[in-house]
This record gives structure tokens, C-alpha cells and sequence, in this order.
């Protein structure tokens, strides 16, 4: 029996996992040219790099083994998986070929899927039974484990629904209702937003304020990573603004105050602060209580900094709006803590004048309104501005980002704003209940009068 040379295929992408080769020479060109006269099971995987499938569904026709594998085992299915051709693989799988093949460097297609960034591939494979990838923070010793760590198993995802933005879902856990953030397959690809994701969990653990939401929890030792938090069914702060308008200044002014107190307490984080960088009203939660909390600083928002955060240690502000961002940011400035005051001074003047900020414009030119120093006018009476609320929200959207104030500066200022306002309620409030008093006793005498009436009558 005649015996096969060994065969490397070494067209397009190749293994994630492999040593970096070129992507084409003047020995590849010949065999493309000589396409017919090429062994099938070569073509299979040339065809698999092209996308032909017309040329694919010929080869399996005639018997062509779907699963050959050349030197370095790769298979047609890691091909297309690297590519990103979603039809042929589908073909591939449709055709007999095997899921979860190894090649020489232990890669599978899902992996290679994965390492370039192929998602519609990943959702694809791991549906046929591909065989998900240890967590990028896996442990092989029990005793490395976080202690956050939450079993996946114990989260039950039965009649989930998408809540805050998307980007949480409401799931059960050990008999309470959870809010989970599933992670992004892009964390298996990228060292550095793992090596980030770890050091935020590691100091989301110790985060414990009554104004900001609790973390409960992370899967991190299995696929897909989550972020487990408590779960307000109030919901945000968006779809309550919406339906209420303009809220009373002494509701807007309770509300500011959790707010401000939230932020303060991650500004005030030791050794370094956390900056939010996407304060706006979806992400703030509505408690029970009443009170509000702030919520989603995950991985694509939290960012701890010594001094000044540098724009290339940034990532992208696209999952947000940029109607609440500051404009040093839009310019691709350095900034600091005080990104999160602009933002604060915005969600304050919408509570009271009922809409959002600039909200006749579209997304793309507010942030070019504010960095031209263009703020949103001040429509409401002047009474809902009383006790220099106005003035409050003119410091804290100052164009010099330092001349704004902490949030311990405007918590202080907040709180004179809210007794001052309390007082006056309780003084317009003091007449009504006395008349009310004085009415019941007079309503009672009347009945005792009466009483006595009858009882002389009789």
C-alpha cells in the first residue's frame, strides 16, 4: 500500500496556539494553481479557508473524510472555526465532523474561535457540544479559590428576564432573586482585562455601603464568567424618571443626597478611589426603602487610579450614553474623580426639570454642546431651585474639572438644602394638622351634644 506523505496545511489562520507562521509563500500558490490535482482532503481544507461550499459539499460527496487531520492535526472544522465561516462549519458538523478535536498544541476549534475573536462561531460550536474552556481565572488547587466564588450550578436562569440596560439578568440563587452579569467571551483573548477583572473583584468584595449595590458573588472558575449582585425589583432610576417627569425638589433633593453619599464612599476608597465613569439613571437602582443606590461599576466601567487615569489605560465608553459623560473625556483628556460630579450634576437638574439633559438633541451632539461649554438650560420656576441648588449644579458641571466639588463637599450642601426644605414642609404642614385636630373635636362635641339631647328629650 502506497504511504501518504505527511501533510501541513498552512494556509490563512492557523492554530491559536501554534508558533506564528506566514499566511502564504510561492509553494502554497503552486498548489492552489494545481487545485485538481491536489490530495481531496487538502482541498477540503483549502475550500474550508474559502468558504466554498459548493466545493465542500462535492468532497464529502465523494467519500472525503471529514475529520482527516494533517501533521499538526488540525482538522477542516479548525480551519473554518479560525476564519470565522459559520456555514461551513456548520456544514462540517452536519457532514460527521468531530466537535472538540486537539490539534498538535492542544487547540480546539472553539479555542481557536475564541483567540480570534470569532462569536458567532463560539455561540455556534459550543451549541453542537463544544466543550467550553476553563475559566481564564481557573485553579487546579481547591484552596486557590476565591472566596467570593459562586458555583454556576446554584444559579437557576429559569424564566430569566434582561434587566438594567441588558446588561444584568435576573436569576435565582439559593433561593433569592439575583442580578447576574454574564461576562463577554472577549476576557479569554485578552490578558490584561483578566489580570484587571481580578484585581475588581478582589476590591468589589470589600465594597459595603447602604448606597451602592452589593456584590454578592462571581463564577470565576468555569465558563461563563458572571458577577453576581443583589437584585432591587424596583428597577432603575430611568424608567421612574420617565413615568413621574419633574420630581419635588425635596424628592430630588433626597435622591441626590444617596446618590452623592454612594459616590463619595468609592471616591473615598483606600488606598486608591474608584471612578465610575458611567453614572447616569439606569444605573442607579431604586430600593425598597426608598432609597437609591449605584450599581453597575463592572468590568467595563470601575477603573481604580492613583492620580489621573491616562486615556490609553481606558476602555470604550460605546456600551454607554454620552449624554451624562464629562467633556474632557469626549476630548480624550486626562481626568479624574471629577468626571463623576459632571455626570452627578446632569442626573440632578433632570429630576427637577423632568427631562433629560439637552434632550432635543441627538446623542452625537451633546457631548460636542458641552465641550463648546453649552449646558442644559434651566426651565423649571426658580422655587424648585431654591436654597442654591442652581448654584450647586453650575459648580459641579464647571468646564475646569477642578474647580468642581467633591461629593463630601456637596453632600454637606445637600444637607442644609434638605432640612431647610424639610423645615418649610413642616411649617405648612403644622396649620393643616391643627385645623384638622380643632375639626375632629368639634365634630365630637357636636355628637356629645346631641347625646345629651336625646337623653333629656327622653
Amino acid at each position: 500500500m502506497e504511504s501518504v506523505p505527511p501533510i501541513r496545511f498552512t494556509l490563512g489562520r492557523q492554530s491559536s496556539m501554534a508558533p506564528d507562521r506566514g499566511s502564504g509563500s510561492d509553494s502554497e500558490d503552486e498548489e492552489i494553481d494545481g487545485l485538481d490535482a491536489i490530495d481531496p482532503r487538502v482541498r477540503l481544507m483549502f475550500f474550508s479557508s474559502e468558504g466554498n461550499l459548493d466545493g465542500i459539499k462535492e468532497l464529502l460527496d465523494s467519500g472525503t473524510d471529514v475529520n482527516f487531520k494533517d501533521i499538526d492535526n488540525r482538522t477542516a472544522l479548525h480551519v473554518a472555526a479560525c476564519q470565522g465561516f459559520c456555514d461551513v462549519a456548520e456544514l462540517l458538523l452536519e457532514g460527521g465532523a468531530e466537535v472538540d478535536p486537539k490539534d498538535r498544541w492542544g487547540s480546539t476549534p472553539l479555542a481557536d474561535a475564541i483567540h480570534y475573536k470569532n462569536y458567532d462561531m463560539i455561540k455556534l460550536l459550543e451549541k453542537h457540544g463544544a466543550k467550553p474552556l476553563m475559566a481564564p481565572m481557573h485553579v487546579k488547587n481547591a484552596r486557590e479559590v476565591p472566596e467570593y466564588e459562586i458555583a454556576a450550578e446554584e444559579l437557576d436562569f429559569t424564566d430569566s428576564v434582561d434587566i438594567t440596560k441588558g446588561t444584568f439578568t435576573i436569576a435565582s440563587w439559593r433561593g433569592t432573586k439575583v442580578a447576574v452579569k454574564k461576562l463577554g467571551d472577549e476576557l479569554f483573548t485578552d490578558k490584561d482585562k483578566v489580570r484587571a477583572f481580578r484585581d475588581e473583584l478582589e476590591l468589589l468584595q470589600k465594597i459595603r455601603h447602604p448606597n451602592v449595590v452589593q456584590f454578592l458573588g462571581a463564577v470565576t472558575q468555569s465558563s461563563p464568567m458572571m458577577i453576581v449582585t443583589e437584585y432591587l425589583p424596583k428597577g432603575d432610576l430611568r424608567p421612574y424618571l420617565k413615568r413621574k417627569g419633574a420630581l419635588k425638589p425635596f424628592t430630588a433633593v433626597k435622591y441626590a443626597m444617596d446618590i452623592a453619599r454612594g459616590m463619595n464612599y468609592l471616591h473615598e476608597n483606600k488606598p486608591e478611589p474608584i471612578i465610575h465613569r458611567d453614572l447616569e439613571p439606569s444605573n442607579i437602582l431604586r430600593a425598597d426603602s426608598g432609597h437609591l443606590k449605584v450599581a453597575d461599576f463592572g468590568i467595563s466601567e470601575l477603573v481604580k487610579v492613583t492620580e489621573k487615569v491616562k486615556k490609553e489605560k481606558l476602555m470604550s465608553y460605546s456600551d454607554t450614553t454620552w449624554r451624562y459623560v464629562a467633556p474632557e473625556v469626549f476630548r480624550n483628556e486626562d481626568y479624574d474623580t471629577k468626571v463623576d460630579v459632571f455626570s452627578f450634576a446632569l442626573i440632578l437638574q433632570e429630576m427637577i426639570e423632568g427631562c433629560q439633559p439637552f434632550f432635543m438633541m441627538s446623542e452625537d451632539e451633546v457631548p460636542k454642546a458641552y465641550v463648546a461649554n453649552q449646558r442644559p438650560p434651566f426651565n423649571a420656576p426658580s422655587k424648585c431651585y431654591a436654597h442654591g441648588l442652581k448654584e450647586l449644579i453650575e459648580e459641579c458641571w464647571h468646564e475646569n474639572p477642578e474647580e468642581r466639588p467633591t461629593f463630601r463637599k456637596i453632600i454637606t450642601r445637600l444637607e442644609s438644602t434638605y432640612y431647610s426644605i424639610n423645615r418649610r414642609r413642616r411649617w405648612k404642614v403644622r396649620p393643616l394638622r391643627w385645623f384638622q385636630k380643632m375639626e375632629m373635636m368639634w365634630k365630637k362635641e357636636d355628637s356629645e351634644r346631641s347625646s345629651r339631647d336625646r337623653s333629656s328629650h327622653i
